[in-house]
């Protein structure tokens, strides 16, 4: 991956596991959008409850021309990112692929431009 990556984990070790894995789930997003220049990774642990154990909380921030992205996966979005690899992978796959293609559609030109917004 040619694009600056940066993983912080907050509340809990780092993981050799979860590194390796943001950064193989990062290069596959350069293949959606090439001109993509940075990427932040934060994977949190919150405190854990009694009756609970920990939700993790992933945020991706995406750096492309012009414009920055970001993705959080906070607690209460998924009961199962109680595993911090499947809010990674929610985080990345549903949510910063979505609005990567989002943003390479609207620099190619492909997103339709309603009526109104032409006047």
């Amino acid at each position: 991956m040619t694009t600056a990556m940066v993983i912080s984990f907050h509340g809990l070790p780092p993981s050799l596991a979860l590194e390796a894995e943001a950064r193989e789930t990062a290069a596959s997003l350069e293949r959606v959008y090439e001109r993509l220049v940075s990427c932040r990774v934060t994977i949190e642990a919150p405190p854990q409850h009694h009756h609970k154990g920990p939700v993790y909380r992933v945020r991706v921030e995406l750096g492309v021309p012009g414009k920055h992205l970001v993705v959080s996966r906070a607690r209460g979005d998924h009961a199962e990112h109680a595993d911090a690899h499947l809010a990674l992978r929610d985080a990345f796959r549903d949510s910063a692929r979505r609005q990567l293609e989002e943003h390479a559609e609207q620099r190619r030109g492909e997103v339709k431009k309603h009526a109104s917004d032409l006047a």
